[in-house]
């Protein structure tokens, strides 16, 4: 009996390591394939994920704002996570409306960002002080004036963003007439003063880097801010807006790829408390 039983042990004590070899090896399987995706692919929504089309309830819209820079060598992952936000829509109840300011403290002899500007650079410093932060860096995402992050980090985006989505925000109803919007703003939430903004921004364009730490790259943007423009000013005490605003154009600019984003943004801590978007040709 000793020598069947030492073999069922042995039997046993086989099937044992079988079995945790097989499920070591599909756990290794499921971190390679999270780990070694390629940083220059825009991932997809996965098969789980609600597309825009089909939602089954409101989106509720959200500002996500990235700064960024074509001199930075941290930036183009943050870039391609603000492609993926604005063309997929991937955060269920929200509709995502991306910008993206291009910082000029990156510029250098070796690589100019033909998109940068001190403007921008000072808008993320706002922020800066309004959360009191250590200084700015690149690439920083911005989520309805309210919570920031590295712009890299998808995780925290949907997540921030989800969360986002749950908080009341008012529509800003925007018709285009000519060279002007006609901006609108029916009612708002409690809120203190506040300031009414105009971003024109531009889909589609590229840059051939010829030096700095992006040098030899071919670099794809989204939603870049061309102009930022005050067009109001809200005080604690008004629940409505309405007015007129000139449009920014440039020859340059290819007019189907412009849109122009109207939101409402609390002056002491930032928050967005309305928003709306039209496309150029509309």
């Amino acid at each position: 009996m000793r020598p069947v039983f030492g073999i069922m042990l042995n039997m046993r004590t086989m099937l044992f390591i079988i079995v945790s070899v097989a499920l070591s090896a599909l756990s290794a399987c499921s971190i390679q394939t999270a780990e070694s995706r390629s940083p220059d692919v825009i991932p997809v929504a996965s098969p789980g994920e609600v597309p825009a089309a089909s939602d089954a309830k409101v989106r509720s819209p959200v500002l996500v704002e990235l700064f960024t820079s074509e001199g930075c060598s941290s930036c183009p992952p943050a870039d391609r996570e603000l492609t993926f936000l604005e063309t997929k829509q991937p955060v269920s109840g929200a509709d995502v409306i991306t910008l993206s300011f291009h910082v000029d403290y990156w510029d250098s002899s070796a690589w100019k960002d033909a998109f940068s500007s001190a403007e921008f650079s000072e808008r993320q410093n706002q922020y800066v002080r309004r959360m009191k932060l250590d200084s700015s860096y690149t690439p920083q995402m911005v989520v309805d004036g309210q919570a920031e992050f590295v712009g890299s980090d998808s995780g925290r985006a949907s997540e921030t963003i989800a969360k986002a989505a749950n908080k009341t925000k008012e529509p800003i109803e925007i018709k285009l007439i000519g060279g002007a919007a006609d901006i609108g703003l029916a009612t708002l939430p409690i809120h203190d003063a506040a300031t009414i903004y105009l971003a024109t921004a531009e889909d589609g364009l590229a840059s051939d880097v010829k030096g700095g730490e992006n040098g030899g790259r071919r670099l794809q943007h989204v939603s870049v801010v061309r102009r930022l423009d005050v067009v109001g000013q809200l005080t604690a005490a008004q629940n409505t807006f309405k007015s007129s605003a000139k449009l920014s154009t440039d020859p340059a600019w290819k007019k189907e790829n412009v849109k122009y984003i109207v939101f409402a943004q609390e002056d002491s801590t930032g928050r967005v408390i309305a928003i709306g978007k039209v496309k150029a040709g509309n």
